[in-house]
């Protein structure tokens, strides 16, 4: 299972840049970009609503979950 960070779409949509989306939330904008990137392992649920609350979305429109293609199917 993947669970996919959409992130670059959303700041792109709302013509927003990661600087000014860092600045708000109170994060570097290296923790920014590994967080757009999926490449960590978790998020806390604050920053989760500060996003949110700057891009005027649902935590949803930020992160979904994808099947692994990998993965056997379980019967």
């Amino acid at each position: 299972m993947a669970v996919v960070v959409h992130l670059d779409k959303l700041l792109v949509e709302k013509k927003m840049t990661s600087r000014a989306l860092a600045a708000f939330i109170g994060i570097t904008e290296q923790n920014l970009s590994l967080l757009k990137s999926g490449k960590v392992k978790g998020i806390r649920f604050d920053t989760l609503a500060k996003i949110c609350e700057a891009m005027e979305c649902q935590p949803g429109d930020i992160i979904s979950w994808e099947p692994d293609p990998a993965a056997p199917d379980e019967e």
